[in-house]
């Protein structure tokens, strides 16, 4: 007969964290949100940490460049969509990896022969001001000059009046030779006043722009996720149909990490991707979603390096309801954690595990951490805001936006529910289509979430996620104690402000 689990499936709301004695080294100002992405062995450094244990669903509605950029820039990571064609998909990671780096490579450029409308229109497409003049009109051609929005005045000057007569030309340009660092380039721009450095080899050929801007959003935002080179780091969804196209596109845009996108991945199909990518890729790649030990091992032997828990626990999606498999996320954590620790004992090779789905409430992310996930990956969460996607909609005194699943006919996303054979297409829906409440900024919302996540590590006597899993106490709850936990037998009054 089929094999009975006795322990109740259960979910993050069933779960309260005990306090520990909070000490000095436990404020809020001290807590450590850093937390290791991909495996590594014992006594190694990670070679991709996050800086927040968040990362944004691989999803059509919610992870895209600009989302990405806002969410790097906080300190977490976004897995672009997959659900896309290569091109788009490939393209928007390039987005991420060119949007702020302390040495950019110019992707605006014109030539002398260039006429204003040619200006406007290519500022128009790329969104920036800085155009760079160089010979053949490309990133690394000669530099001959800038054009600014200080050296043209639409009302005025015609349409067709060559760049030649109005750049800045580089007899009157300061610049940076190439191999200064980054911290001389940004001497340079504060000595002499500049928004824009050019950095030039001996034949004056453009290499890089360095643009104080940058210098100013990096000290507004010290947790940035950035790579080797100063730029934001940026993940990509894959699936296991058209890996073997679209994986070599992501590498040759960038892409920091991979991850392969699956409501079930306990799959030879994984293992067959898996095996491909690590054969002809210097790459880190992702699997899942799993909810046991057996799933969980079966991703780490087939060269995972991380694992992502959850089937059916999110908001939009209907895979329990239609399929009837997963599992209460709660449940699914704590054993995936154990069998990583056991894992880690064993082969003494630390695999993370990521928390995909069933966070309600900020302190479900504790909660998750707590239980041994060392990153959590929302969508819901992230579709609230400015940077999704999606369009913001009116309803009745305020605003939504849209949310979709992946497993909606709307996504029509087959081949994340693929179970191999011939087939591509849906047969019936996993998700639905909805709206979330219109929340908006980014960087607002999360720093509101990071300081709960650190006062409650606080009240838990945590400095570090590390140790908040070895030392934290959680304590089952009934429904009635939920419903003690929040403003109860009294009449609420309407804010006034």
């Amino acid at each position: 007969m089929a094999y009975i689990y006795n322990d109740v499936s259960r979910t993050f709301s069933e779960y309260l964290l005990i306090p520990n004695l909070t000490t000095e080294k436990c404020t809020p100002d001290n807590i450590d949100l850093s937390t290791p992405m991909v495996k590594f062995k014992k006594d190694e450094n990670c070679s991709l940490k996050l800086n927040i244990p968040i990362v944004s669903a691989i999803m059509q509605s919610v992870s895209n460049d600009t989302l990405a950029i806002a969410l790097a820039r906080c300190g977490g990571l976004s897995f672009i969509y997959g659900s896309q064609s290569i091109e788009k998909q490939a393209d928007m990671v390039k987005k991420v990896k060119k949007y702020k780096s302390g040495f950019v490579v110019s992707d605006s450029n014109l030539t002398i022969d260039s006429t204003l409308k040619d200006v406007i229109d290519l500022k128009s497409k790329t969104g920036h001001s800085t155009i760079a003049i160089t010979d053949d009109g490309t990133s690394s051609g000669k530099l001959l000059g800038l054009v600014t929005t200080r050296d043209y005045r639409i009302s005025r000057d015609p349409l067709d009046k060559k760049v030649k007569d109005f750049m800045t030309p580089f007899s009157k340009l300061v610049v940076g030779k190439l191999g200064i660092s980054l911290s001389e380039a940004n001497d340079i721009i504060w000595g002499h006043k500049l928004n824009c450095l050019p950095i030039v080899d001996d034949e004056q050929r453009l290499h890089y722009l360095v643009f104080r801007k940058d210098y100013d959003d990096h000290k507004q935002n010290p947790y940035e996720l950035l790579d080797s080179n100063k730029r934001l780091r940026v993940g990509a969804g894959i699936n296991t149909r058209d890996y073997k196209e679209r994986v070599p596109a992501l590498v040759e845009a960038g892409v920091d990490a991979l991850c392969i996108d699956s409501s079930d991945g306990f799959s030879v199909w994984q293992k067959y991707t898996l095996d491909y990518i690590k054969s002809n890729y210097d790459i880190k790649v992702g699997a899942g979603n799993v909810v046991d030990r057996e799933g969980f091992l079966y991703l780490a032997e087939a060269g995972a390096d991380f694992v992502k828990i959850g089937i059916g626990g999110g908001s939009i999606c209907i895979t329990r309801e239609q399929k009837g498999i997963g599992r209460g996320q709660a449940t699914a954590v704590i054993e995936v954690a154990k069998a990583r620790d056991e894992y880690f004992e064993k082969t003494g090779v630390y695999i993370p595990i990521c928390s995909d789905g069933g966070i309600v409430h900020d302190y479900h992310i504790v909660l998750a951490l707590a239980m041994g996930a060392d990153f959590v990956m929302m969508g819901r969460y992230f579709a609230r805001f400015d940077e999704s996607p999606t369009k913001k909609v009116k309803s009745g005194n305020g605003y939504v936006k849209e949310y979709w699943g992946e497993g909606s006919n709307r996504a029509r996303n087959w081949q994340r529910y693929d179970h191999g054979g011939e087939n591509t297409n849906m047969k019936f829906e996993e998700g639905v289509d909805s709206y979330v409440p219109y929340a908006g900024k980014l960087s607002d919302n999360l720093e509101i979430t990071l300081n709960k996540i650190k006062a409650t590590m606080s009240s838990c006597g945590a400095a570090s996620i590390s140790e908040l899993q070895k030392t934290a106490r959680l304590t089952l709850v009934s429904s009635t104690s939920i419903i003690e936990g929040g403003a109860h037998d009294v009449i609420l009054k309407d804010k006034e402000y």
